[in-house]
């Protein structure tokens, strides 16, 4: 049983697979619907919010990555920062985080999909299930090819449709600004305003769906062990990403809000809409590129469940390889690729995605649901990163960063902390019951830990090897 990975991968190659997990296009293809339903005309502020935390975030995750470089990400860098019971718990809530959004993003196929067959003229309206299997077997397909292609693959995706979605973005600008637009909106500021009586919690709440664009940002940490000169690379590569990220998001949410227009009517039809992109596409430029643009849509999201699911994979096979598991979940392909922790993921999604269909889940609730679970337990493993980061760097009794940058692992804590509150009390049915799904998907890694002969010495003796000394 081969159990090593190979380094072949350069700073463009892990910030392209960062970038191909968040999937960028089709993030944005729902996340500002949610957004607008919870904060109206001020859904940018919600990206702007998640934007400033996950820099923060990111901060711990760049300057840890100098230090440790593994394909555990989450759970490597909480082992070895906060104990090997906490770091196996991060790297569980970390593999619960991308199944479930991975799950989401390949059940959201089915919405786009169908609205592409929809607007080509096709009389097919085949169940949001049997697209998402279908999907679900292009993402095994590409699954268990070689990293290298993998990533090409993912970049491929996204390029195609950032540079698409941009143009539609930019012309919708131009529209409103020159007062073009087909039914009257202008530009204005009224996009960073509050709706009446709303305040910083409303924000706060809201900013789940601004978290959600980001989840998957530190998705380079999982090639630690695949990348050249990681210790170098990895950072560089999870700015780059963020960064690129970033610019496209404001773009996105800024043309989406005023392309629906700020007025009460425009955030209606915005919280109303099943497909802004082919929508707005529609509307400003013609059916042919709504079209388009949904079946773009489509393909990004694969792209995010292709990135979710091998990202998973591979924190999963560390957690199995440093317990000592011999199991399934710790087979690597001859071309060195977790198969058989990518097998599990794929697995349970489908598992997952037919449990919803027999429920008579729609698909809109489903995809919001799962992506929605995936956000809380991404939260929480970065919550244990930022705080691992700021013991690593601050209190280990080396200097490993100025002093005065202790306040930015702080404030990402605690603004993480009031997220997962905000979305986790006084909240609608059935949401309020996620956090408690959450609690339990972590209850088992917890379990395992406290039963599981020799788990925590063996993860400690595995953890114990990884260098943590920063290259020169």
């Amino acid at each position: 049983m081969n159990s090593s990975m190979k380094r072949e991968l350069k700073v463009v190659d892990a910030a392209a697979f960062s970038i191909g997990l968040v999937g960028p296009v089709g993030a944005m293809a729902l996340l500002g619907v949610g957004a607008v339903g919870i904060l109206g005309r001020g859904a940018t502020l919600a990206f702007l919010f998640a934007l400033v935390v996950v820099t923060l975030v990111a901060y711990g995750f760049v300057k840890m990555s100098q230090y440790i470089a593994h394909t555990g990400s989450v759970y490597a860098l909480v082992g070895i920062t906060l104990g090997p019971r906490a770091g196996f718990v991060a790297g569980w809530a970390l593999v619960g985080a991308y199944l479930a959004i991975g799950t989401g993003s390949t059940i959201e196929i089915g919405l786009f999909f169908s609205d592409f067959l929809n607007r080509i003229g096709l009389d097919i309206k085949p169940g949001w299930i049997v697209v998402a299997v279908i999907a679900l077997a292009i993402v095994a397909g590409l699954g268990f090819t070689r990293v290298k292609v993998l990533i090409k693959t993912l970049l491929a995706i996204e390029i195609i449709g950032v540079v698409l979605v941009s143009l539609l973005s930019l012309f919708i600008l131009f529209k409103v600004s020159t007062n073009s637009a087909p039914d009257g909106q202008t530009f204005n500021l009224d996009f960073l305003k509050l709706p009446e009586g709303a305040n910083f919690s409303v924000v706060a709440a809201g900013a789940v769906y601004g978290f959600l664009a980001f989840a998957g940002f530190e998705g380079a940490a999982t090639l630690g062990e695949e990348t050249q000169n990681p210790k170098r690379e990895i950072g560089r590569a999870i700015t780059i990403a963020v960064s690129i990220i970033a610019v496209f998001y404001m773009l996105a949410i800024i043309a989406q809000s005023l392309g629906f227009g700020t007025s009460e009517a425009g955030v209606k039809a915005f919280q109303g809409s099943s497909g802004p992109y082919a929508e707005l596409a529609s509307s400003y430029v013609g059916n042919w590129l709504a079209a388009i643009v949904s079946l773009v849509a489509s393909i990004s999201l694969l792209a995010i469940a292709i990135g979710t699911m091998n990202a998973g994979a591979r924190i999963l096979f560390a957690l199995a390889r440093d317990a000592g598991s011999k199991s399934l979940v710790t087979r690597v392909s001859s071309s060195g690729e977790p198969s058989g922790a990518l097998w599990v993921m794929l697995g349970t999604a489908l598992i997952i995605m037919v449990g919803q269909n027999s429920a008579g889940t729609e698909v809109l609730n489903a995809t919001f649901y799962w992506l929605t679970i995936g956000t809380i337990s991404l939260l929480v493993a970065y919550a244990l990163a930022t705080l691992g980061a700021l013991r690593f760097l601050f209190m280990s009794g080396e200097k490993r960063a100025p002093k005065w940058q202790v306040i930015i692992p702080t404030a990402g804590v605690l603004f993480i902390s009031y997220v997962i509150y905000k979305n986790s009390v006084g909240v609608a049915d059935p949401y309020n019951k996620f956090p408690y799904i959450v609690a339990a998907w972590l209850a088992i890694a917890l379990a395992y830990v406290a039963f599981k002969p020799g788990l925590v010495a063996s993860v400690q003796a595995k953890l114990s090897e990884v260098s943590t000394s920063k290259d020169k």
